[in-house]
């Protein structure tokens, strides 16, 4: 992991997912006071490693990330795919000890937040003590969904709603709704979904027969964004989506 100069929260791309959010223009002053340099990491290096001692919180600016829980018997699951202007670390905030470990998809960089001067400075600001709330809350939901999709989704279910996620994700910051790469394997999105690498491999070409998505190498191209919508089984406003996509 290497560390570069230090960039303004004010001249971030995915500030406005990310804590500033909300803040006026001297919150955000004193929030810069507070993040450290940014941080790059390469793929397949750890942010952070299970047991590791909490010291903060990671905003990511760039790439990905995939968090992994490992059992008691030693087995690894992976219960998070993280992308740019989302949090990582909070697993640790109560307990001070990660229960999980982070690691880099792609090439990416992370605004380092130390615990201390974090809720120092929250406790005098307080749009962004709200913005902590709010993501805190966020993680909860995504946790929630996660679970309900391992418990009562077929497994064609479960991938629709994965690329549904990650395309609804990808729209909010900016990109496209209906092409972007996929940074994890597809041993990864196995793993995450708790099915087999053979039974993912064949949900993909199914969906390109029936022209759902197409697929070339890692890069995805979402054909019919509402029928891998009622797939996935969202409740969103397919209008909306097809907006994003245009």
């Amino acid at each position: 992991m290497t560390v570069t100069s230090y960039v303004r929260c004010s001249n971030c791309a995915v500030s406005k997912f990310c804590l500033p959010h909300t803040l006026s223009n001297d919150d955000i002053g004193q929030l810069e006071g507070v993040v450290q340099q940014k941080r790059v990491l390469h793929a397949g290096e750890t942010l952070y490693h299970t047991g590791d001692h909490f010291e903060g919180l990671f905003a990511i600016s760039s790439g990905s990330f995939k968090s992994v829980v490992i059992a008691t018997n030693g087995d690894s699951q992976i219960t998070e795919f993280s992308f740019p202007g989302e949090i990582l670390g909070f697993d640790a905030y109560h307990g001070k000890t990660h229960n999980s470990f982070a690691e880099a998809l792609e090439t990416s960089s992370v605004c380092f937040l130390p615990q201390a001067q974090l809720d120092n400075l929250s406790q005098k600001v307080p749009a962004l003590q709200q913005q902590l709330y709010n993501l805190f809350s966020a993680e909860i939901q995504s946790n929630n969904e996660f679970l309900l999709m391992m418990g009562k989704r077929s497994a064609e279910d479960r991938l629709a709603a994965l690329l549904i996620n990650i395309s609804s994700r990808y729209s909010q910051r900016g990109y496209s709704a209906t092409h972007f790469r996929l940074s994890m394997s597809r041993t990864d999105i196995a793993n995450y979904l708790g099915l087999t690498i053979e039974t993912v491999s064949r949900l993909i070409r199914r969906f390109q027969k029936e022209s759902l998505i197409e697929v070339a190498q890692r890069d995805i191209t979402i054909i019919d964004l509402v029928g891998l919508s009622e797939l996935a089984g969202t409740h969103c406003s397919y209008d909306q989506k097809v907006a994003s996509a245009e």
